[in-house]
């Protein structure tokens, strides 16, 4: 700024140098040319203006360097909050992918118990209806035996009829009645 300044002194110099060159032609005095003054009103201004305008150009360029300041700032607490969250998801993947190999382990295991269990049950299924199998085939057995002993029973019991029929028939059948109901009472306890 204080460069500028100067600059514009020195243009004003060499604006006024040959000015000042006619005028020593002529030999007029420095202080009597009105050019002098300009130049030397103008660098008053300046001076004069050199104060405000630097305040206001430094406040505004310290305004902008406080915003590009805070801008930055607030770029890197975004960036640091952003790895941060990446770091966190990150984590929280790693600890999804052991839980997730956890998970898949303990249903292997589980389908391993299941698988065990469904064989047991279908041995012990297995079992069971060749047990039912084997009882209803001795039951059957035994229904057949029993049908054959009460057929024979029945075969038995109407041979003994008709042999008692035709042994009874006639005197000797009553009398051989008469003695089996005797006999009874005693027979009975």
């Amino acid at each position: 700024m204080i460069g500028r300044f100067l600059t514009s002194i020195g243009v004003l110099a060499v604006l006024a140098g040959p000015a000042l060159a006619a005028e020593e032609a002529h030999e007029v005095g420095i202080f009597e040319n009105p050019e002098t003054w300009v130049a030397v009103s103008f660098v008053f201004f300046l001076v004069a203006l050199f104060k405000p305008i630097k305040k206001m150009l430094t406040s505004k360029l310290d305004g902008r360097t406080e915003a590009i300041k805070s801008a930055l700032d607030e770029a890197q607490r975004l960036r640091e909050e952003a790895q941060h969250t990446l770091a966190e998801y990150q984590r929280k993947q790693r600890d999804a992918l052991k839980e997730a190999e956890g998970i898949l382990a303990e249903a292997r295991e589980e389908a391993g118990r299941i698988e065990k269990a469904a064989a047991e049950r279908t041995e012990e299924l297995l079992r069971r209806r060749e047990q039912q199998a084997m009882d209803m085939i001795a039951a059957a057995e035994a229904q057949a035996l029993a049908d054959v002993r009460g057929l024979a029973a029945d075969r038995a019991i109407e041979a003994t009829r008709r042999l008692l029929t035709d042994a009874t028939a006639g005197d000797g059948g009553d009398a051989l009645v008469d003695q089996a109901i005797q006999e009874l009472p005693s027979k009975l306890n």
